[in-house]
């Protein structure tokens, strides 16, 4: 349990970890390279190591480098640094003798984006076997919506609730390709059916029925695979080789989201977060958050391995409420919890609908938002799809818990900075899985502010 005091602000200059989405995604292209790809900054979080542990298992080399230790094998993974940026965290991934069979069960752990890039990975190789499982949480979470079109390419795969659930084995084969519609507007899926592709008998095409997040296209890209994309539609094309690269991976939007709400909610702030991505497939919560009255700028704008970074400068801000509806989803999923958050600090009424996709992360995010943020006071009604909430609320503090979800966790985190007394939150330690340093970094940002004054009842 950890102790979180209200402040009346938090002023001046962060860095936020490697993006975890494009972490994820490099170390998986890396395993396909015999050049390898070298990427600075990689995510520090528990999910993007369990991938190295993976692709560890499936053959590949991967060591780590930086300017203090030099470059090491990652045996264990654990020279991965919570409070490093930029290259430090410097990681080569690349299978110069190609994957081999691992010996045991490859663990995702908590990761659904391991699981779920791994299927569409190991799906296109021939001959490679393996077998996928998770813990509790993601055993829970559904895979058919990968599953399913894998298995319309040709692959072959078998599980739990005839293929929906881990554990799943999966033996490789050269698929088919073809043309897939995406029932659900899911990157992860997404990226699954193009790696599959990549060593197919013809063409590979999602077609997604609205915008997601685009690292997997930008990355193949950048890196010389042949790949078209018009609109919704993205087509990859056989390849018999992914060349290497190196580049510097940018800061994690949704890891700097937090601060950017943490920062308009509370009332003596100014904060600048420095290379973040800004890839506009990631930023939604920046555009609901600028028509609800978020003073913000974007700066120093850059390209780094083809995505767009840049520094955040984010002010106190006034906000009202708002309504988001189900195409704006997609680009902001994973910092809804924190919009929730906002929403009990904007006047009037904010609805969410269309995120019924909340309810199969690592925690039904749609309950435990609602269930948290009304012990902490907040006029929070909670909908099949999102939430209605009424603000502009006075929150209290108290004693509330994670539900074992680090978005959960830390969206609650922030929400106690404009209470009127302590929050003691359980479970705070699920925040590895993405951001381990997110209370070092809390603590850093608050040190030198003024403690909000407690309202005696």
């Amino acid at each position: 349990m950890i102790e979180i005091r209200p402040v009346e602000g938090i002023r001046g200059e962060i860095n936020v970890p490697g993006d975890k989405s494009i972490s994820h995604r490099a170390a998986i292209l890396g395993a396909l390279s015999k050049e390898g790809i070298t990427v600075g900054n990689f995510s520090t979080g528990e999910d993007c190591k369990t991938t190295l542990t993976c692709l560890k298992a499936l053959g590949c080399e991967i060591t780590k480098s930086d300017y203090k230790s030099g470059e090491k094998d990652l045996t264990d993974l654990d020279h991965l640094r919570s409070d490093a940026v930029g290259f430090e965290n410097k990681v080569t991934i690349k299978a110069p003798k190609g994957l081999r069979e691992p010996k045991n069960i490859l663990d995702a752990g908590n990761s659904g984006t391991t699981a779920r890039l791994l299927l569409g990975l190991i799906s296109g190789i021939p001959n490679l076997f393996a077998v996928i499982d998770g813990d509790e949480s993601l055993k829970g979470r559904p895979m058919g919506r990968v599953t399913g079109p894998l298995i319309s390419m040709g692959a072959k795969i078998d599980g739990r609730d005839f293929g929906n659930r881990l554990p799943l084995s999966v033996r490789g084969k050269k698929l088919n390709g073809g043309t897939h519609v995406l029932q659900v507007a899911s990157a992860q899926v997404k990226t699954a059916i193009l790696l599959a592709g990549l060593n197919g008998q013809g063409p590979t095409t999602a077609i997604e029925p609205n915008t997601t997040r685009d690292h997997t296209e930008i990355m193949l890209e950048h890196l010389g695979v042949p790949i078209s994309k018009c609109g919704l539609k993205t087509t990859v094309y056989p390849t018999s080789l992914i060349n290497g690269g190196s580049w510097n991976i940018p800061g994690d939007f949704s890891s700097a989201a937090f601060w950017i709400v943490a920062a308009a909610i509370t009332r003596e702030s100014e904060l600048q977060i420095k290379n973040v991505n800004v890839n506009p497939t990631r930023t939604g919560l920046l555009n609901v958050l600028k028509r609800m009255g978020l003073i913000y700028s974007i700066e120093n704008e850059t390209l780094s391995g083809g995505e767009k970074t840049a520094t955040i400068v984010v002010k106190s801000s006034s906000l009202e409420g708002t309504k988001v509806m189900p195409e704006e989803i997609p680009s902001l999923i994973d910092e809804l919890p924190l919009l929730a958050v906002a929403a009990t600090q904007a006047e009037g009424i904010t609805e969410v609908t269309g995120a019924e996709e909340l309810r199969v992360k690592e925690s039904d995010r749609i309950h435990a938002m609602a269930v948290g943020l009304k012990k902490l006071g907040a006029q929070i009604k909670e909908t099949k799809d999102g939430w209605i909430i009424r603000g502009k609320t006075a929150l209290a503090g108290g004693k509330t818990r994670s539900c074992g979800d680090h978005r959960v966790a830390m969206a609650l985190a922030v929400a106690s900075l404009v209470a009127t007394s302590p929050l003691y939150l359980e479970g705070e330690s699920c925040v590895r899985i993405s951001y381990p340093g997110f209370f070092e970094t809390l603590r850093k940002l608050t040190q030198n502010t003024k403690a909000k004054e407690r309202i005696q009842s």
